[in-house]
């Protein structure tokens, strides 16, 4: 138990730090998914035909590759194409663009669930497609999104565990780095795992907290 003790007092300001890293990325990730995702959805349900094949395209190509081989190609792969980005850049947008795609359709489902007959009013009383989608409809839409939204953001912390194999120091990879320098790599990934265990329990308490806040009542998801 004593050595438990020496060996946490020792690895605990190293796993700190990691946290803080996995925090960021994981924020970054998510609002750049978001920034993504968001017009991706409604080009998805609202665009041109042309233009919902090609977003289905892209959805497609990383909902439907593992997270890791992307990573290695943006990491690998773009200093061939001449555009060689740093290990965190890299996890940004490797986690981004692929949190981009996953929001995107979790936002298609959510526009779809809004009742047709409120876009049929708005057309009728003078609004445009557009005027309609941004002051009626999306609204709406965002706020039937957060469960969902709120999966996403949970399954981001777990999801950057994968960025240390390109030596990013988020946890996972100050846990690598602690392995070796300890010769303890049970107990150590047993701590790991108890802060994202925490990391996760908190994030979801904040989130549900979130949607309680939000919620309307008689907002539902009803198509007629």
């Amino acid at each position: 138990m004593e050595s438990f003790v020496q060996l946490l007092n020792n690895v605990l300001p190293s796993l700190l730090q990691g946290v803080g890293v996995t925090l960021q990325i994981a924020a970054v990730s998510l609002l750049l998914g978001m920034a993504i995702g968001l017009p991706v959805g409604v080009g998805r349900v609202y665009g041109p035909r042309w233009l919902q094949r090609a977003l289905a395209a892209y959805i497609t190509l990383f909902q439907g590759t593992p997270l890791l081989i992307q990573l290695f190609l943006v990491y690998y792969g773009l200093p061939d194409l001449g555009l060689t980005l740093g290990r965190m850049e890299a996890a940004f947008l490797t986690l981004g663009l692929n949190s981009g795609a996953y929001q995107a359709e979790y936002l298609r489902g959510a526009l779809q669930s809004v009742g047709e007959g409120q876009m049929t009013a708005a057309r009728a009383i003078g609004m445009s497609k557009w005027l309609a989608v941004r002051s009626i409809i999306l609204p709406q839409a965002l706020r039937l999104v957060l469960p969902a939204w709120s999966n996403e953001a949970i399954a981001m912390l777990k999801y950057t565990a994968v960025v240390f194999l390109i030596a990013v120091p988020d946890l996972m990879g100050q846990a690598k780095i602690l392995s070796s320098r300890y010769f303890a790599p049970i107990p150590i990934y047993m701590i790991v795992a108890v802060f994202y265990i925490v990391l996760v329990g908190a994030t979801y308490l904040l989130l549900r907290q979130l949607e309680r806040k939000l919620h309307i009542p008689g907002l539902t998801g009803e198509t007629h």
